[in-house]
């Protein structure tokens, strides 16, 4: 069996605010099998997106085991943590986060400039996914141009641009039409069975949940249904 991407064992998180420590995430233990897509529900202040958070290197564990496509990331220094993200995870947002002054070309582009590859080589990774996204004709408008929508399925060529082991999404059709949501939540399903992406979604939506494979759920901090 194929080592799985994500395993989290025994987690635990909590913010501190003035004096008070907050508790988010209490002991928790997932496995994500590699080339799975799992869909964390939960109510608001469940730690659902904290918990998508620190599978994507993006916060830390204050205890607990995180290892995420080979690598134990809670032991990483920030310099060696940024550099591991940025080559194992494309993060999708809810509200896009596209740079304005920037095509949609220029935006999926932005996370190659940090590789060594040359211009015309990262041209043609932004053209493939361009179109696997079914942009092609929009490559050269600006996100106040594209509709919601559109603007999501940038925001998922610029996180698949780089190749990455897992895509991570934060309630990714929040912010979209029904019909909108549709298309996007089709796009991540092809991203998942034809080339095999790993990716866990964090939603309120029923609907986008039936699209996973498996479905966890949160509740104040603690994982409930299904094992691992």
């Amino acid at each position: 069996m194929s080592e799985a991407a994500v395993e989290v064992a025994h987690v635990s998180k909590s913010y501190h605010r003035g004096g008070t420590t907050v508790p988010v995430l209490d002991d928790i233990n997932l496995v994500v099998e590699e080339g799975e897509f799992l869909a964390l529900m939960g109510p608001s202040g469940s730690g659902k997106s904290t918990l998508l958070n620190l599978i994507a290197g993006i916060d830390r564990p204050d205890a607990g085991l995180l290892r995420v496509a080979g690598t134990e990331i809670a032991t990483l220094s920030d310099a060696a943590l940024s550099a591991w993200r940025a080559a194992n995870v494309g993060f999708v947002f809810q509200f896009y986060n596209l740079m304005p002054v920037l095509t949609a070309f220029e935006n999926v582009e932005l996370p190659l400039l940090l590789t060594g590859l040359s211009g015309r080589e990262r041209r043609e990774h932004v053209d493939l996914v361009l179109e696997l996204v079914g942009l092609t004709p929009r490559r050269r408008h600006y996100p106040a141009e594209l509709s919601g929508g559109e603007q999501q399925r940038v925001a998922i060529a610029r996180a698949v641009v780089t190749d990455p082991r897992i895509i991570v999404a934060d309630e990714p059709t929040g912010d979209l039409d029904r019909g909108s949501a549709g298309e996007v939540l089709g796009l991540m399903e092809t991203l998942n069975t034809a080339i095999g992406k790993t990716i866990v979604i964090v939603t309120h939506d029923p609907s986008a949940a039936s699209r996973a494979h498996r479905i966890r759920h949160l509740e104040k901090g603690v994982l409930s249904d299904g094992e691992g």
